[in-house]
């Protein structure tokens, strides 16, 4: 005889008055949808910062953590999509990150960790977005107009407002043409900079080649422990649940196609990305391989059009990562806020929909202006937020829930990932906020200039 459905311990999410639930994390959505969803989290224009990354680690030990890092988070999310699946099937259905680490860990303060690293995520995201897309459109005046006299600022309060714009597309489904979109842009300006940056090694403007670490053993440790943070990041989302959510149930199967999907752009695009840009700068890689590419002093490295191309691609992707990552957010803010009895699209709910989100977008925007450190705001986002939720907890809750015996292989493998990334997140955090404080002296706030 079957055994009947366990009680569900958050019956309050099952209310009609969810409209968190209803308006943005609505289940109609195929393996398909959910793929695309994926690859907007996970491939953006943070492979730019590769190159960066790969300068603190060096070629042998750059291409070990990326292939590490790559294997063990599409790892962890099978595991964490297997646990969706496990509740669902036990009739505990878990539309949110929160809720299913409360539930499988059984601790109430789980719940409200949770939801402040998602904000940590999701909050770094959008201000590392929408800071990214200002200095694309700058790199864009300046080679229209090099005596312009606009500055980033301005050009972030631009994206600021687009995004308050695109900001009110009322649910994560809704994306799903927007994130289709996304997985083409980042495939052509990633073959875009690859294709830039073979011209540029092999043209006689290249830039003198030297992959060297830097000489102080401390500073070497500092730099590996930030560049595998950076690495952590790129191949992080924090929002897996809130992905599967948005498929039609039953969900059983589908999230695995939709990472297959993923991680196959995510190949194509990071290796190459990694290998093209480290191969011509090597340690002097700036954080986004544009601005190598076009450097203050001589010549450009590629062709105008090429990079005007890519620029164009990596601005339109931004505004899509920015969407995906702020759905957590408005889904907190529209479960307080939003009557799901009123319709999505009734005054009484649109309304604070607008003003809500537009101040969450406007925040971003502010903090991305003020503190242009875009390649330390990866870091230590990886650090403090990707590496606790997509490195440990998959592990956690997967080993809670099935409870694999002391014997098997897969216990082992699991204890391992915990107790590795809980010290390469803890050696992270102290690296990249170090990093944070020591470039602090560099700039001032609302500069022009991001800082590397």
């Amino acid at each position: 005889m079957a055994e009947p459905p366990e009680r569900d311990p958050f019956p309050e999410f099952r209310l009609d008055s969810d409209a968190g639930a209803t308006f943005v994390l609505e289940s109609k959505g195929k393996w398909w949808h959910a793929g695309f969803h994926l690859t907007t989290a996970i491939v953006g224009p943070t492979i730019l910062t590769l190159p960066y990354a790969f300068r603190g680690l060096g070629w042998g030990l750059g291409f070990l953590c990326l292939t590490v890092l790559g294997c063990v988070t599409f790892y962890s999310y099978y595991l964490m999509s297997k646990v969706l699946e496990h509740c669902e099937k036990a009739g505990r259905r878990h539309i949110r990150f929160r809720e299913l680490a409360a539930d499988v860990l059984g601790s109430g303060w789980m719940f409200y960790f949770v939801i402040f690293i998602q904000t940590a995520i999701n909050t770094g995201v959008g201000i590392g977005a929408t800071l990214l897309a200002g200095e694309c459109l700058k790199i864009m005046y300046e080679n229209l107009s090099p005596n312009g006299s606009l500055k980033l600022y301005e050009f972030i309060a631009m994206v600021t407002v687009v995004m308050i714009v695109l900001s009110q597309l009322p649910s994560f489904h809704s994306l799903r043409h927007i994130n289709f979109a996304s997985l083409i842009l980042c495939l052509g300006y990633t073959f875009l900079m690859v294709g830039a940056c073979i011209n540029a090694g092999l043209s006689k403007n290249a830039p003198p080649r030297d992959y060297s670490l830097d000489p102080s053993g401390s500073s070497r440790v500092f730099s590996a422990f930030t560049s595998i943070s950076i690495i952590a990041a790129i191949f992080g989302n924090g929002i897996l649940p809130e992905i599967q959510a948005t498929l039609a149930p039953p969900a059983t199967g589908k999230m695995v196609k939709g990472l297959l999907m993923c991680y196959t752009v995510a190949f194509l695009t990071f290796y190459s990305a990694a290998v093209s840009g480290y191969w011509v700068f090597g340690n002097k890689s700036k954080s986004n391989i544009l601005k190598s590419l076009m450097p203050d002093e001589g010549p450009s490295l590629a062709p105008t059009i090429v990079l005007g191309l890519a620029v164009v691609f990596v601005l339109l992707q931004l505004l899509a990562i920015g969407l995906v990552y702020s759905q957590v957010a408005y889904e907190i803010m529209e479960k307080q806020s939003a009557d799901v009895k009123q319709g999505m699209f009734s005054k009484r709910n649109l309304i604070p929909r607008l003003i809500l989100r537009s101040l969450y977008v406007i925040f971003c925007g502010f903090m991305a202006a003020m503190l242009p450190f875009f390649g330390d705001i990866s870091g230590v986002v990886g650090a403090i937020g990707f590496i606790p939720l997509d490195f440990i907890f998959p592990m956690l809750l997967y080993n809670t829930t099935y409870k694999p015996s002391r014997s098997t292989l897969t216990y082992w493998i699991n204890l391992s990932i915990i107790i590795v990334f809980t010290g390469v997140g803890i050696m992270g955090s102290f690296s990249s906020i170090r990093k944070l404080v020591l470039d602090a002296n560099k700039f001032k706030l609302f500069s022009s200039d991001v800082v590397d």
